[in-house]
């Protein structure tokens, strides 16, 4: 397969996820009964799926759960350093969960999760404001959770 070919994904290959989107535990016996294919089959299908990077199987967290009460997207200008170097920065902030370089009024979007709201203030005041190139920032705190959906990937 030629880098200029993308993998085609066949309905075996988009039942294999489905699966595991529905059940990241099921195993290969599991998948295979539902499938009607032997086990080996989806092993290898498995792991080729994972070597083209088309899928991985990972375990996500619920935030709630874990305690963190808010949700926080920073928009961030930078000023005189390289962006990429503030957004690695803020990345080793044990708090922030994403950072995007983006086009548009700010260089850099965080996202944040902390416990409660008395860590906003050393969140921002103290940790990202420490970092060396931080322009202005703005700050939004999300009032509700409409959707949460991190795997936006189309099988069909």
């Amino acid at each position: 397969m030629s880098p200029a070919q993308p993998y085609e994904l066949d309905d075996i290959d988009r039942s294999i996820i489905e699966a595991l989107k529905s059940d990241g535990r099921a195993t290969n016996q599991k998948i295979a009964r539902m499938l009607k294919i032997s086990p080996a089959t989806v092993g290898a299908r498995i792991r080729r799926l994972e070597n083209i990077n088309a899928m991985r199987v990972v375990a996500v967290t619920d935030f709630a759960s874990l305690g963190y009460q808010v949700l926080l997207a920073v928009g961030i200008e930078v000023q005189g350093r390289a962006a990429e170097e503030v957004a690695q920065d803020l990345a080793a902030l044990e708090e922030v969960f994403a950072v995007h370089l983006v086009t548009g009024a700010r260089d850099i979007e965080i996202l944040v999760a902390l416990h409660g709201l008395e860590e906003l203030e050393t969140f921002l005041l103290q940790d990202v404001a420490k970092i060396r190139g931080i322009g202005t920032l703005s700050a939004g705190i999300a009032a509700d959770v409409i959707k949460y959906d991190f795997d936006r990937a189309q099988i069909a």
